[in-house]
């Protein structure tokens, strides 16, 4: 069996041990292991989405995990590219400056 995740426990545990454990068992545990999305889609849908709510706080944590999911810095510029004409050049001008700064982070 694999880890249990602790996203949810390293980000949240110490104020909100519920909302923690809901995240670790069931957004991380349950739907993110559901075979019919692979991680690398699940991971492009969620970039896509964060971006375009304008959801900053979280995205630099998963376009980190879409990269280690497989997917190439070019795809997730051309996604990000992607999102300014439906969610706005704001939103995508901020995604693909927070990805410049994960990708020199990681080396991408």
């Amino acid at each position: 069996m694999a880890e249990e995740p602790t996203t949810g426990r390293n980000l949240l545990g110490d104020i909100a041990p519920k909302l923690a454990e809901i995240t670790d068992k069931v957004l991380f545990g349950d739907i993110w292991s559901d075979p019919a999305l692979s991680p690398r889609d699940r991971s492009l849908v969620t970039i896509t989405v964060l971006t375009a709510l304008y959801r900053t706080n979280e995205l630099p944590f998963h376009l980190k995990l879409a990269l280690a999911n497989g997917l190439t810095k070019d795809e997730i510029v051309a996604t990000l590219t992607h999102v300014a004409f439906y969610a706005g050049w704001p939103c995508a001008v901020t995604g693909l400056q927070l990805a410049r700064t994960v990708f020199e982070e990681t080396g991408a």
